[in-house]
């Protein structure tokens, strides 16, 4: 049975209809919010900030930015943008959510300004405060990274008043400022019970997105001490102790991988467990667990099932992973993999030659955790189902399906409601990693890192003899800032502020060598454009960004 869910999300509009209720008599407008009726009582508050969580983007919105970039593809333009972004003929029609991001930012500002109405503790009042502050800036920050410079609006406006754009680095600014105060403010974890419901926001969501924001922007040493912040709260890695479920011991690896015993066989799949499962309904805020989107069952749900998961089991194949993506997993052995030449691949897989599975044999735990291949088995999703592309050629583009972050015990049909994870412990290991390497090259700090994220797999440690300078650890994190985050919205991101992008989005192909996409990248695309709908509204927006 589904597990309670914490916060539930009722709307503003919701809520003052239900206080309407109460005196039908009383001619109260029943189109709008209206301070006069609403804000009061302490009730009023708490239904206010929770209908506030519901503007975070979860489920696919992330995994759609790792189709922008190089990770995945999406085939289905009426989606998302990825499939514009990915292939480099993005325009001024493009946009990325500009009117529901400030639909947000205006309900956030609104509450803001007339929470203190109510009769609520002063104390709890200035927590309520912190959370919806911390929600907007998560918005802020998402924003700048896409388009760049935006109005910085602070305070609700009235409708049709016209703001220009404000620069980049202000609002980055206004943005780390504010996961700094509030900070301070949120608590560290949450006891349970209304008005202190599990999955809030806390003080360790604050530090971590505030790292985020400082990475993106390579300001490592800001970057690595908010990292150290949030490694001293006492978050850990999700791990499993045993493999108890009869689907799960059904899975045969053996043919995968070879095993020199039976205590490599166990660490293998204690590993890969330990990584699939912690996105699952079963254990939702878990050890690893800093910020997760809350769905509700029936009220509010998802499609991540449905969009990862290929026709052959009902799915719709939206989001695939990409060839360079499956190449890029280690080898079990901590070696890179060296891929066949895509020729050779399309030729064995044509002629049903078993060479073509030798590529998936002894792979990084986490590749069999999440990427679906021919023979990937997975007897929790259906008794006795192993991923055949062959089957249904038509729904994966690319031949692979994802496997990371669906969840097989929820339905599918868009009726998931497993909470979608948005910031997690092992984002901030992979900050802490990056910044203290840029900042000074690796130290103890830098391996441990890295070392953790690898062991909770079943992965070996890095190998300091061979990952012995600033350039080569600079590697080693981007490739395993890929496999880790992989899906998880990261990626598109990654690849502009490395600046690897030219060299990384090229055309797609499949498993037989078949045209996929045909992709390109130029500069402007270091930002997408301010939609030409945004500007049509408001022309202070102009000008838009270089080469729109």
């Amino acid at each position: 049975m589904k597990k309670f869910k914490y916060i539930i999300y009722l709307g503003l509009f919701a809520a003052v209809l239900s206080a309407c209720k109460k005196d039908l008599l009383n001619k109260i407008p029943q189109d709008s919010i209206s301070s006069e009726t609403f804000w009061k009582t302490s009730n009023d508050a708490f239904l206010a900030v929770n209908a506030c969580y519901m503007d975070i983007s979860g489920d696919a919105y992330q995994s759609y930015y790792d189709a922008y970039a190089d990770n995945a593809y999406a085939q289905y333009p009426w989606e998302s943008i990825a499939t514009v972004v990915s292939s480099g003929d993005v325009n001024l029609t493009v946009d990325f959510g500009w009117e529901a991001g400030y639909k947000a930012i205006r309900k956030f500002n609104y509450l803001l300004e007339n929470i203190d109405k109510t009769p609520e503790d002063k104390n709890l009042l200035e927590r309520y405060k912190a959370e919806v502050r911390f929600l907007r800036a998560y918005q802020y920050l998402n924003m700048i990274l896409l388009v760049g410079d935006v109005p910085l609006v602070t305070k609700t406006l009235p409708f049709g008043e016209e703001l220009p754009r404000t620069k980049e680095t202000e609002v980055l600014s206004f943005v780390i400022k504010e996961l700094s105060e509030v900070g301070a403010v949120l608590p560290v974890s949450y006891a349970g019970g209304k008005k202190m419901e599990k999955g809030r926001v806390t003080k360790g969501a604050a530090l971590a997105l505030k790292a985020r924001a400082h990475l993106y922007y390579k300001q490592w040493a800001a970057a690595a001490a908010a990292a150290k912040e949030v490694k001293a709260l006492g978050y850990s890695l999700f791990k499993v102790t045993a493999e108890t479920n009869a689907q799960d011991l059904k899975d045969d690896y053996s043919k995968w991988v070879d095993f020199a015993d039976a205590a490599a066989e166990k660490k293998f799949r204690l590993g890969l467990r330990s990584y699939e499962k912690l996105f699952y309904a079963e254990n939702e805020g878990n050890s690893e667990v800093i910020l997760e989107r809350q769905y509700t069952p029936e009220k509010d749900t998802h499609g991540l099932n449905t969009l990862m998961l290929p026709a052959q089991v009902g799915g719709w194949a939206s989001i695939s992973p990409t060839q360079p993506l499956v190449d890029d997993y280690w080898m079990s052995n901590g070696q890179d993999h060296v891929p066949v030449a895509v020729t050779t691949r399309a030729a064995w897989y044509n002629a049903k030659d078993p060479k073509y599975l030798d590529e998936y044999k002894n792979r990084d735990p986490r590749f069999y955790a999440s990427i679906e291949f021919d023979g990937n088995p997975w007897n929790l999703l259906v008794n006795g189902y192993s991923y055949n592309w062959g089957v249904n050629e038509s729904a994966s583009k690319t031949g692979y399906g994802f496997r990371k972050m669906v969840d097989p015990n929820e339905q599918r049909e868009y009726k998931a409601f497993n909470n979608a994870i948005l910031i997690r412990y092992a984002e901030v290991l992979l900050t802490l990693a990056e910044a203290q390497n840029e900042l000074s090259g690796p130290n103890s700090e830098v391996y441990e890192a890295l070392d953790e994220i690898r062991t909770r797999v079943g992965m070996p440690v890095v190998d300091r003899v061979v990952y012995n300078s600033q350039d080569k650890v600079r590697l080693l994190i981007r490739k395993e800032r890929r496999i880790e985050l992989a899906g998880e919205g990261h990626r598109y991101f990654d690849i502009r502020r490395w600046g690897i992008a030219p060299a990384v989005m090229k055309d797609l192909v499949d498993i037989k060598n078949s045209s996929v996409q045909k992709r390109s990248w130029n500069a402007k695309l270091m930002k997408l454009p301010v939609p030409q709908a945004a500007v049509d509204k408001n022309s202070k927006l102009n000008p838009n960004n270089p080469g729109y």
